[in-house]
């Protein structure tokens, strides 16, 4: 069984330093890096701190609920999961999975984790809506996940989807296009008045014309296509701005139909970057990443904070595997909106320039409509 003397050993450090960072009374003595050390030593040793003693001592349990609305059972949003147990792994924590799927009463699950002392909750939806947080956690720690409250109660993190209608409208001006369609979602979703008021402020910036002609609306099936279809023989865009990836597929059945070359005759960009879709197609897709991953991350780190009452990201306590976009600040007031990266394949006229818009971060402040910086 390893303990704090085999760390303080390898860690070239006292046992009492060691104790003031495992039992997380570290800040403001000992310094990030040595702690961040500690932290390694202790991972690659195998250290696991006695749980029992830990939460008697510290009136914590060190667990936290992540209520998943449709998220562990869609496959591109279960990486949200993945996002939050890498963080709550890497701080010490562990995390239950509450499953709800829309139909069933999540109230017992719940009433469950209330009794086992359970720290906070994280309460993620599949796609970006609006959401009403259970009514018996309005007292405790919780964060939003990939959703809107009606009540917005509490802290949370979405897409940015003004930005995501703002970049992938600007990227196909960017490669020429003039004549550019939106082809949307027929629901009210957060998501389709964002994206199609990103889409029209792109097309102001540059000086086009918004052409309600050019938007269509729509669900999924032969409906659908035949809409698309219309649309693009009534209007003839050189660009086309998807919804989501599933949509584009339209387009691409429509360019078959009528001779036309995807990436050449027109340009299309999706969003999802749906692995499915856009290295299966014939070019392969460009899309726009949500990042799942990078939000589930940041949604453990969130309430971690709010339990610890310090922040594990600028103590340098937790690093995330993977991202293709930068974690946002814990401190941000209001929402925290996370912009979302540009997969360039080959649908998009002209030469792919790579990778785009991965570094910027935007909060409720930024959000009237401040530019998205590129990477």
């Amino acid at each position: 069984m390893v303990t704090m003397k085999d760390i303080a050993a390898k860690a070239c450090v006292s046992i009492s330093t060691v104790s003031l960072v495992i039992n997380h009374h570290d800040k403001g003595r000992v310094k990030p890096e040595i702690a961040a050390n500690i932290w390694k030593v202790a991972d690659e040793l195998g250290y696991h701190p006695n749980a029992m003693a830990r939460s008697l001592r510290s009136g914590r349990t060190h667990t936290i609920a992540f209520i998943s609305d449709q998220v562990a059972t869609t496959p591109y949003a279960g990486e949200i999961i993945h996002g939050a147990q890498d963080a709550a792994r890497q701080l010490g924590y562990m995390m239950f999975i509450i499953d709800a799927d829309g139909e069933r009463n999540i109230d017992r699950d719940i009433d469950r984790m209330l009794s086992w002392g359970v720290d906070g909750y994280i309460y993620a939806k599949f796609a970006n809506r609006y959401v009403s947080v259970p009514p018996m956690l309005d007292d405790l720690q919780v964060v939003v996940v990939n959703a809107e409250e009606h009540t917005a109660i509490h802290p949370r993190i979405e897409p940015d989807e003004v930005g995501i209608g703002y970049d992938a409208t600007k990227r196909l001006i960017d490669a020429g296009c003039r004549r550019i369609a939106y082809i949307g979602c027929d629901e009210p979703a957060i998501a389709q008045f964002g994206r199609l008021k990103g889409y029209r402020q792109a097309l102001e910036e540059a000086g086009l014309p918004f052409d309600e002609r050019l938007t269509s609306r729509v669900s999924y099936g032969r409906p659908a296509l035949e809409a698309v279809c219309a649309l693009l023989d009534g209007m003839h865009p050189d660009g086309v701005f998807a919804f989501n990836d599933a949509r584009a597929v339209y387009v691409y059945d429509y360019a078959f139909q009528h001779g036309l070359t995807i990436g050449k005759d027109l340009s299309v960009i999706g969003v999802d970057n749906h692995e499915v879709i856009c290295d299966t197609t014939v070019p392969p897709l460009t899309s726009v990443e949500l990042p799942h991953y990078e939000m589930g991350f940041w949604g453990a780190c969130k309430i971690i904070s709010l339990i610890e009452g310090r922040d594990p990201i600028k103590d340098k306590r937790v690093t995330p595997s993977y991202t293709a976009a930068p974690t946002p600040p814990l401190d941000s007031d209001g929402p925290t909106l996370i912009h979302c990266s540009i997969i360039e394949k080959e649908s998009i006229a002209g030469k792919p320039r790579g990778q785009r818009n991965t570094g910027a971060v935007q909060t409720s402040e930024t959000i009237g409509r401040s530019v998205p910086t590129a990477a």
